[in-house]
């Protein structure tokens, strides 16, 4: 219910972690970039106390990948917004119409350009719709250009200029389209494959500085302190899912840093490290502390538990553990970062890391509790919001009162009809192939 300030929001989020039980089990939160979550955040720390997160809750706010870098294009976009006004005119009235529509087609015909991609209108709040609807109307710019003498009505055709701008933006964006399918993706949601492909927007925006073109130079000055000013944020949550994947590891920041910061690059290499050092030092602590705390009772020490036989062994073992902690620590982390990398080109899109630190928690047991809760981290809230958004196939323009009770019957309905249909094709398959 309104009014959503930071103050309500923190109070309704509060009160479901204590509902749920989830207060002593929250790590990170994961929401938009906005100035209404960015004062409640810290509403929320102060609530519990920042001793019970990660390094005091450094890592408390996650800001959501997808929507920080749909503002870095939308600031870039902002810069051409009169020629896409004028390319998305002209898509917007050939296809007003189905008559309209035909028309288009007909003249893709005569000037023998096959019509393989459907003109498609855009949102305009959404830039990666945006960039669909340019890469839809470059191939027709002849059509366009034909139609204009056999359609008075038409008068919004874009200029020369207009469609070159167009097509070099295209190019430029491709990068960008691709990584924000990438986050909007459902199936691999750790943190690890998301950062290779910031590194390749960097690199990108890096290359644009130095374009010909004064308008790309335009983009990417627009484009870089926006990215650095918030990419700088989760930065580190990436950095270490990508050394916690024994395919990169640190080869990869040793790689790309260069690459994107020169000569700052040392200083970048020395934050990550330390943050790493930082958190194997706090986990050890941790598991210290539960270690003295169960292995605390009432029996003598030296005796079994009837008292009788002495049993030094355990003793021994519990004081070469409190004696060589530190030292064991460091040889974990420094042990795991000099094995040679596992990178091949049979791994590259097919790994499972959960499944690996899962295997070799025996050896690295610090890095498995660390790599258990980094990689659970979400940097990008839309698959849960993903979960949400099947309603808008139910609650259309025409239907917008449906009972609530009316709607969950209507999306179980569906998933279930769906799941048997699938069930009987693979049924059928499995009978087809015996």
């Amino acid at each position: 219910p309104a009014p959503h300030t930071a103050e309500v929001l923190a109070e309704i989020i509060i009160e479901h972690f204590f509902e749920w039980n989830l207060d002593r089990k929250v790590s990170t939160i994961t929401v938009d970039n906005c100035s209404t979550n960015d004062a409640m955040i810290p509403k929320i720390l102060s609530k519990f106390g920042r001793s019970s997160f990660i390094l005091g809750g450094t890592y408390f706010h996650m800001r959501c990948c997808a929507h920080i870098l749909n503002l870095i294009v939308k600031d870039g976009m902002s810069i051409i917004h009169d020629s896409i006004e004028k390319i998305r005119d002209s898509v917007s009235f050939w296809v007003g119409t189905p008559k309209r529509e035909e028309k288009f087609i007909e003249a893709c015909e005569q000037l023998e350009i096959p019509y393989s991609k459907k003109l498609r209108m855009d949102c305009r709040t959404r830039w990666n719709s945006t960039y669909l609807m340019l890469v839809s109307a470059l191939p027709y710019l002849e059509v366009f250009k034909r139609l204009t003498q056999r359609e008075p009505q038409y008068k919004s055709l874009p200029s020369d200029d207009d469609w070159k701008m167009a097509t070099e933006i295209c190019e430029k964006l491709e990068i960008f389209y691709e990584v924000i399918e990438l986050f909007s993706g459902t199936q691999y949601p750790t943190s690890n494959v998301y950062f290779p492909k910031v590194c390749e927007i960097r690199l990108a925006l890096n290359e644009w500085i130095f374009s010909s073109n004064s308008t790309i130079q335009g983009m990417a000055d627009s484009m870089i302190p926006k990215f650095e000013k918030y990419w700088g944020m989760i930065n580190g949550v990436m950095a270490i899912g990508v050394i916690l994947d024994p395919r990169l590891k640190m080869k990869l920041l040793n790689y790309f840093f260069p690459l994107m910061y020169g000569s700052e690059s040392t200083n970048q290499l020395n934050k990550v490290t330390k943050l790493l050092e930082d958190l194997v030092s706090e986990y050890q602590s941790r598991e210290k502390r539960t270690t003295s705390i169960s292995t605390s009772s009432s029996i003598v020490p030296g005796l079994d538990n009837n008292g009788g036989k002495v049993d030094w062994s355990s003793d021994f073992l519990k004081y070469v553990q409190e004696t060589s902690s530190g030292d064991c620590v460091k040889s974990e982390l420094d042990l795991y970062l000099e094995e040679p990398v596992l990178f091949n080109q049979s791994n590259i899109s097919n790994f499972d890391i959960l499944g690996y630190w899962k295997n070799i928690g025996v050896k690295y047991p610090t890095l498995q509790r660390i790599a258990k809760d980094f990689l659970a981290i979400p940097i990008s809230t839309v698959a849960s919001e993903s979960a949400f958004s099947i309603g808008g196939q139910f609650l259309t323009p025409h239907r917008s009162k449906l009972n609530e009770d009316t709607v969950e019957a209507l999306m179980c309905s569906q998933d279930w009809l769906l799941n048997e249909i699938e069930g009987n094709k693979f049924n059928f398959t499995c009978k087809f192939f015996f």
